[in-house]
């Protein structure tokens, strides 16, 4: 008799666990597909999922910055023009859920063909989720995209040695900039050294890292300068040798 008592009371146990795992899942299982309807219909410009599932009073941040109430996010959704195609899929879902609270996070990999020219890009997104009166809705989203280094280009052999020199930004800061063979390569003071890679003329990049790296020529044709460039905003370092 105990036996049973101890198996029965167990068993609920159990089904009460496998329940609240079962809620969880089933939310976050709905909150997905919700969330993929929502970016099917960014191509054609489908308003009707975002009308439905964005709260009134949602505050959203997309990739450009841009604080949008729930009148400005449904109005951002248009049809691609004509000779555009473009497909959004949603990836590596992730979830906390308490109660009438979801947050949802997850990855968005963009394809987008222009005239038959295809483009990637690659999001992250994290989603607030409430649920009132028995319908989940979203109160709260930010978006951003994943940097990537821009296409390497290839620099001309006969102006590597014009950047290679010191330069200071202020006393004591120096950079060191030095060629290899056909590779470019700068250091800060007693730093590592890093590779240059050309864009396109007197521009380069680091790989993994934001910005650019410009040399400047003054009046005479030499260079006079190094500028760091991140967000349309310099940093100059001046050639000193």
């Amino acid at each position: 008799m105990r036996r049973k008592l101890a198996m029965s009371l167990l068993s609920l146990c159990l089904l009460g666990v496998s329940g609240c795992r079962s809620r969880s899942s089933v939310v976050q299982e709905e909150l997905l597909r919700r969330t993929q309807a929502m970016f099917d219909s960014v191509a054609g410009g489908d308003q009707g999922p975002w009308k439905k599932y964005v709260a009134a009073d949602c505050m959203y941040f997309d990739e450009r910055g841009s604080n949008m109430n729930k009148e400005a996010l449904v109005a951002s959704i248009t049809p691609l023009p004509q000779g555009y195609w473009g497909r959004i899929r949603l990836t590596n879902p992730k979830s906390r859920i308490e109660g009438h609270v979801a947050i949802l996070s997850y990855d968005l990999d963009e394809i987008e063909s222009v005239f038959g020219q295809n483009m990637k890009a690659r999001y992250h997104a994290t989603d607030n989720w409430l649920q009132r009166k028995d319908e989940w809705q979203i109160v709260a989203g930010q978006i951003f995209r994943y940097y990537e280094d821009p296409a390497p280009g290839e620099a001309d052999p006969r102006t590597l040695n014009d950047y290679v020199g010191s330069y200071e930004l202020a006393p004591g800061r120096t950079m060191a900039v030095s060629r290899e063979g056909t590779q470019l390569l700068r250091q800060r003071g007693d730093g590592p050294k890093s590779e240059l890679l050309p864009e396109a003329g007197p521009i380069f990049f680091r790989k993994g890292v934001e910005g650019r790296t410009l040399f400047r020529r003054g009046q005479n044709g030499k260079v006079d300068a190094l500028i760091e460039r991140r967000n349309n905003e310099d940093i100059v370092w001046k050639k000193v040798s």
